[in-house]
């Protein structure tokens, strides 16, 4: 093991340009250090990449997911070659658990306050998506059943299912959605986001469901892209 710095660094790894250290969702809570070089981190919202921040030689990453015990909030790159340090997870681990109660308490509050701030900045870029107020047929299916709604309300990255059949936000489904003019339908896989039963606090009052698109196609997504952008005419 090689001191660098302060700290303790138990196994160092090299990254070309564009090679991913981890990528957002997946497990894992190993903290780096920048050695030398610099590193790119992105949220990925509705296929778009989002750049958080660039990192350099001597910056520390991962910290989030080790304190939180959560699944990686980001996904990291390097940018150019780059050496990062894995520190050593003993001495990383006697470090913090010599810490009081309290302190660990803070900080582990704090790493789900930054988990909260990231998540929100998705749902802002989501709302922020230039949207259609067309009254569009569905399908929508949580894997046993299918349902036959539609949609007033939709974007290029989530969309308002006007339903009385609601799932709990979370809850994964599939959404097929039809656009005027496509001979085929788009085949989107989805997660709910926050239900509606009427209530004049929510973003519709109508009864229904706002999800957020999980997985689409390159195609189908363009598709959508394309459909925002074509102007309609005056009626």
């Amino acid at each position: 093991m090689k001191d660098k710095a302060v700290y303790i660094v138990s196994t160092e790894e090299t990254y070309h340009y564009g090679q991913v250290v981890y990528e957002e969702g997946n497990s894992g809570d190993w903290v780096y250090v920048i050695l030398s070089g610099l590193v790119e981190v992105s949220k990925n919202i509705a296929g778009k990449k989002y750049i958080i921040e660039i990192l350099q030689s001597g910056d520390v990453f991962g910290v989030i997911e080790y304190v939180g015990r959560m699944k990686r909030t980001t996904t990291v790159r390097a940018i150019g070659l780059t050496t990062l340090g894995l520190i050593d997870r003993e001495f990383l681990d006697r470090e913090y658990n010599q810490l009081s109660g309290q302190l660990r308490g803070i900080f582990e509050t704090m790493a789900r306050r930054s988990r909260k701030i990231l998540d929100r900045f998705s749902e802002f870029i989501l709302r922020t998506e230039p949207r259609s107020q067309k009254i569009l047929p569905l399908f929508f299916s949580d894997g046993q059943k299918s349902y036959r709604a539609h949609t007033v309300d939709v974007s290029a990255s989530g969309l308002f299912i006007v339903t009385e059949h609601q799932m709990d936000p979370g809850q994964e489904i599939l959404v097929k959605l039809s656009l005027p003019g496509k001979s085929s339908s788009l085949h989107i896989s989805c997660k709910v986001v926050w239900n509606s039963n009427g209530e004049t606090d929510k973003p519709s009052k109508l009864p229904g469901m706002g999800v957020k698109f999980n997985k689409i196609s390159k195609k189908d997504y363009h598709i959508l892209r394309d459909f925002f952008s074509i102007k309609q005419p005056p009626s």
